[in-house]
């Protein structure tokens, strides 16, 4: 697998190191050669950690994948980091296009302050991006990650050409709003791999050992969770959250005005977003579609990363509207 992402992305590697502004030729840089030539050995469990110093904030962030298509920009769930994406739908989404992911603004690895607010957490993401020099991208926000990519889309509809949410919501939904265990399990100070699989996976046997499979392939990288999401910046992501809970704030009173093409999808029985949630966002998203997978919870992408990845790669790579 190779791994350059686009000449922007190479030129701001090499501007994040050097402290200086981009330059006409990264590739030709020591720097960037160096990086070009570690992807093209490794995947997603080896690919290395940069940082992008974007007004004074250090962006922790990965990229993998080939140079065609529009770069793709991963948006995490709720307390997730960079570790927790499954390498095995990286990878396989990444044999075609540019894949980055990373660590949002007070979020592991990342320096900066985890914002109060939802449209924060969307200001702070585009400034990433636009930071890396993309002038134009996909999306695929997971969980609170597809809040977030909400968000950023209605900010600057001119950055995204098409958005992915999974496992995510609008917010508020009548009749499908959080489960109060689900919410007790993901706030506890400390998660255990048994709290992971009720929250991710669907309570039945081929579920719950596909859960098992996605946290060995997570283990595989050697520096996977060195850094976690502080207390205080999950704390900063339920008040973000909050945002969009009530009635008259739900994203679904906004996303009408989402024009881009849209794939919405989800398990079948999402404890952590209700399933619902995701067909009333499809219902209420212009050009979406919405996809639901069998005997699947929250982390139907992990349980299912080569046929996610497909779906992803096939929406991603169509011109027309769906």
């Amino acid at each position: 697998m190779t791994s350059k992402c686009s000449t922007s992305l190479r030129r701001a590697v090499v501007a994040s190191l050097a402290g200086t502004a981009l330059i006409a030729s990264a590739a030709a840089d020591p720097a960037a050669a160096a990086e070009q030539s570690q992807a093209a050995s490794c995947s997603a469990a080896c690919v290395e950690t940069r940082t992008l110093d974007v007004g004074g904030v250090a962006y922790a962030y990965r990229t993998l994948g080939t140079p065609s298509g529009t770069p793709l920009v991963l948006l995490n769930r709720f307390r997730g980091t960079m570790d927790e994406w499954d390498p095995a739908f990286l990878n396989h989404v990444a044999a075609s296009r540019c894949v980055v992911i990373f660590d949002n603004a007070g979020v592991a690895r990342s320096g900066g302050e985890a914002p109060l607010r939802m449209t924060d957490w969307a200001k702070n993401a585009g400034a990433f991006i636009d930071g890396i020099g993309f002038k134009q991208v996909d999306l695929l926000g997971f969980s609170f990650g597809g809040l977030v990519a909400q968000e950023l889309t209605l900010q600057r509809p001119d950055l995204v050409r098409r958005l992915v949410i999974a496992g995510s919501g609008a917010g508020y939904v009548e009749g499908a709003n959080l489960n109060p265990k689900a919410i007790e399990v993901a706030t506890k100070p400390a998660n255990t791999d048994e709290d992971f699989l009720y929250l991710f996976f669907k309570d039945t046997q081929t579920s719950q050992a596909a859960g098992r499979a996605h946290l060995a392939r997570l283990r595989e990288r050697k520096d996977a969770f060195a850094k976690l999401v502080s207390e205080k910046t999950w704390k900063a992501m339920l008040s973000a959250g909050s945002d969009v809970g009530r009635p008259e704030t739900s994203l679904l009173n906004r996303v009408g005005a989402i024009r881009q093409p849209v794939l919405v999808a989800n398990g079948i029985e999402d404890i952590m977003i209700p399933t619902f949630q995701s067909y009333a966002l499809a219902q209420a998203i212009p050009n979406a579609r919405l996809v639901i997978y069998p005997d699947s919870g929250h982390g139907f992408l992990f349980q299912y990363p080569r046929e996610f990845g497909d779906e992803v790669t096939r929406f991603l790579g169509e011109e027309s509207q769906p």
